[in-house]
């Protein structure tokens, strides 16, 4: 089995990214101002330094020639990043003094930092619960405004407080339930079954909210999935690419050129979109291309947008089965063909294409699944050209109107890890098993079982019940040097 390392000796390691003008190098541990002694010249030694103060000086080798001119922060234990005495030399980023930088806190009796340690530190000295601890992953992983947002609302612990009280309110209870054991002969009831309800209800009402807001979380950490479907030759390609604004996709008018799923993304008012151009859906004996349409079914079952491209001398529509969750725009193509139509210098700045045109009540628009017989409730149609870029800033602005982030903006909390939302759903499960129990006076000890097990969902979260094997296998995820 894989542990934890003990964290009684001193780690070094790079905490910013290789190639920068600047590298921050991190020592922790119990003997990491002594360390960086052997090392560091300046006014004074560190181990005279104060905590949290900056020092400029030197960095000599053994035979006291300078390395570089550095400037050491001091942080004492606890109130450090991992709870340890901490020093964090600001060098130089040529990837030669960061070297030898590392190389004399290593012969001096550093070794060098595992992945994540920095932060499993942290979290073992309670300085961050596990919840907080893999937002800071999160932070430095994402890459638009509303996934840094989702981010740093949960490391700022609101999250984890939450969690914190609804477990802290179960607990009570449960001892109280678990004291009823105590005296069994006697039948009396310690927990009030009136109070303990409510508390169900209301711990279920705060995990339903926390689940239900997955769907969002976790596509604004890993981005929005756009499938871009359609018959051959509808202009999925050009879409794309004008789309990603790179030519990704390569585009031609030999129906069936797009053969497997291709992705590309795009920032649209900070949040980040995949689009993926899929292949094009037809009756065809080729066997690439069948297992191209395949692929293309899989895509479309789990994108969250559909964008479905059509043309004007072809608007018939292949059938495409859409789940409730999902968002279906309608889009017809290449109207720059289309007689009366401006020419294709026309651009979206005095272009204005009709956005969501919704037509729940006309039988002709809605489309179906064969297998299901279930129609689309509610389409939205746009009329677009992506070869001329006609109506393309329309069809960005619908897509980010898809993404609701007030929440976010307003400092709600957004569960967008897998872990955590596999957890809440398992609590779930558990709370609506104690409140059958409860309805239907079962004994304490089954309705004590349940809420346990609760507690035990919730409190995997926040990292006060947790594994060897767990830890690992989330820090191991870090960067080196976090």
């Amino acid at each position: 089995m894989t542990t934890i390392p003990e964290h009684n000796d001193t780690i070094v390691a790079p905490a910013t990214a290789d190639g920068g003008a600047m590298c921050v190098i991190r020592i922790s541990g119990d003997s990491a101002i002594e360390i960086c002694d052997t090392m560091f010249r300046g006014r004074r030694q560190l181990a005279e330094a104060k905590t949290h103060t900056l020092h400029y000086g030197e960095i000599v080798d053994r035979s006291g020639c300078a390395v570089d001119d550095v400037v050491a922060a001091v942080f004492r234990a606890p109130h450090s990043y991992t709870g340890d005495d901490t020093v964090e030399i600001s060098a130089h980023g040529s990837h030669y003094i960061v070297s030898r930088i590392i190389r004399l806190a290593i012969s001096a009796g550093a070794r060098m930092a595992r992945a994540g340690e920095f932060t499993s530190r942290a979290f073992l000295a309670g300085r961050l619960d596990l919840s907080q601890a893999e937002a800071v992953a999160d932070i430095i992983a994402s890459d638009s405004q509303w996934s840094h947002a989702v981010a740093a609302t949960q490391m700022r612990g609101g999250y984890s407080d939450m969690l914190r009280q609804l477990r802290d309110k179960l607990l009570r209870l449960t001892s109280l339930l678990e004291l009823e054991l105590d005296f069994s002969e006697e039948d009396v009831e310690f927990a009030d079954r009136s109070e303990l309800r409510d508390i169900l209800v209301d711990v279920q009402h705060h995990t339903r909210n926390l689940t239900g807001s997955f769907a969002l979380g976790n596509a604004l950490k890993e981005g929005v999935g756009v499938a871009i479907v359609g018959r051959p030759n509808a202009g999925k390609s050009t879409l794309l690419n004008r789309l990603a604004g790179d030519d990704r996709a390569m585009v031609s008018d030999i129906a069936g050129t797009t053969r497997d799923t291709i992705e590309a993304t795009a920032n649209i008012d900070g949040v980040v979109f995949r689009f993926i151009d899929t292949a094009g859906l037809r009756i065809t004996d080729d066997r690439l291309e069948q297992m191209g349409m395949e692929r293309t079914r899989n895509t479309i079952s789990k994108a969250r947008i559909i964008l479905h491209l059509t043309t004007p001398d072809d608007p018939s529509e292949e059938p495409i089965s859409v789940a409730p969750s999902q968002q279906y725009i309608r889009l017809i193509n290449k109207i720059d063909l289309q007689a009366g139509t401006a020419d294709e210098s026309r651009s979206d700045d005095n272009f204005t294409p009709p956005v969501c045109n919704r037509y729940d009540n006309d039988p002709a628009t809605p489309t179906y699944d064969n297998s299901t017989d279930t129609a689309v409730p509610t389409q939205c149609v746009m009329r677009i050209s992506a070869k001329c870029d006609i109506g393309i800033d329309a069809l960005r602005r619908q897509l980010r109107s898809t993404i609701a982030t007030d929440n976010v903006a307003n400092g709600s909390i957004v569960v967008s890890n897998l872990r955590h939302y596999e957890a809440l759903t398992r609590a779930d499960e558990s709370l609506s098993r104690a409140l059958d129990a409860l309805d239907n006076g079962l004994p304490a000890d089954l309705l004590s079982e349940d809420i346990r097990q609760v507690l035990h969902a919730l409190g995997e979260i926040t990292g006060e019940i947790t594994t060897d094997d767990i830890l690992t296998s989330i820090f191991s995820k870090f960067c080196i040097g976090k």
